[in-house]
């Protein structure tokens, strides 16, 4: 009995010394940073793109689920068009009909520029008889007349083509602006990304603008972080950077500098003390090259927590343990 008490206290021993060794290796603190290079905890993002529909309809298909990828392009839902693609027979119809109407201008102007021709020869033979006295003033001011007459419905006419053009660009313009009401019918994924949130369902009667689903834009991944008011201003945009995620303690990510806010956070009423400057918060992205996400875009997952780390020197160098990334084997 006692034997077991020992070897029970020694095992017990044991435990506790490896769980403290165990933890003494995965939280041991980092070497210290050299100079020219800050660092700041914050975690992985992207940007989000809600993709609604542009006209209220029923939708008819949802063709991707929640975590699929999607590449730019690719097909993700259909609203019902059937009542569009109605209406576009009936406007390439009208299109037709105008074309015949404008058909029809042309044919009577060309007969109105005959007929034209013919009042002209006909005044002037009048008055080629009358300076002779062989026909009276009566022929002549009825060759004028008809001259007259054939001038104006030549310019009816040319009036008459006018309005036909118009109303087939008319026509034209409403069959174009339902193909391309069709065509919105069909949603795409503007970005290659991943589906965050599937929102609606086949069969649901959807208002314009109503969301089908959220993509992740996985072209710009980042991590935000949160530097100090000194530390900030001497940051240059396009800075190297590294990125230290928690669930990859042994990989550093590269990337760059690619936004510095304008406009302090977290900043207080009123600045007057070094200690109150000091507490002045700029938001920071470093962003990860976008072939790299490429490469591991299976793996990329926003809201990972991590450590982001700037080079506010652009000579300085990254000590051994920021120097390896995920372009080189662990």
């Amino acid at each position: 009995m006692r034997f077991l008490k020992i070897l029970g206290l020694l095992l017990l021993a044991l435990a506790i010394s490896g769980g403290g060794y165990f933890a003494y290796r995965l939280y041991k603190p980092k070497a210290a940073l050299p100079a020219g290079i800050i660092g700041s905890n914050g975690r992985i993002e992207a940007n989000e793109t809600d993709l609604a529909v542009k006209f209220a309809g029923r939708l008819t298909e949802v063709a991707v689920q929640e975590g699929d990828m999607v590449q730019a392009g690719a097909i993700v839902a259909k609203i019902d068009t059937a009542d569009l693609d109605a209406a576009l027979r009936a406007a390439e119809a009208n299109v037709r009909q105008t074309e015949k109407a404008q058909a029809e201008a042309d044919a009577q102007i060309a007969q109105r520029k005959s007929e034209l021709t013919l009042a002209d020869q006909e005044l002037d033979r009048a008055l080629a008889l009358i300076a002779k006295g062989n026909v009276s003033q009566q022929r002549v001011d009825q060759a004028r007349n008809q001259r007259r007459t054939a001038a104006a419905a030549l310019d009816a006419a040319r009036s008459r083509q006018d309005a036909a053009k118009e109303a087939i660009a008319a026509a034209r313009a409403e069959a174009e602006r339902l193909r391309v009401q069709i065509a919105d019918g069909t949603l795409k994924a503007p970005v290659t990304g991943r589906v965050l949130y599937r929102l609606a369902e086949p069969g649901e009667v959807l208002a314009a603008g109503g969301k089908v689903v959220t993509l992740l834009d996985l072209s710009n991944v980042y991590m935000t972080l949160f530097l100090p008011t000194q530390e900030a201003g001497a940051l240059a945009m396009g800075a190297e950077g590294r990125i230290v995620l928690d669930a990859l303690p042994g990989r550093a990510i590269p990337a760059t500098v690619s936004f510095v806010s304008a406009r302090a956070q977290f900043t207080p009423r009123q600045v007057e003390t070094q200690r109150e400057r000091d507490r002045m918060m700029y938001r920071i992205k470093i962003r990860v090259p976008e072939t790299l996400v490429q490469q591991y875009i299976e793996y990329v997952k926003t809201g990972l927590t991590g450590m982001g780390y700037v080079k506010l020197a652009p000579q300085a160098a990254w000590p051994e343990w920021l120097q390896s990334d995920l372009t080189k084997p662990q």
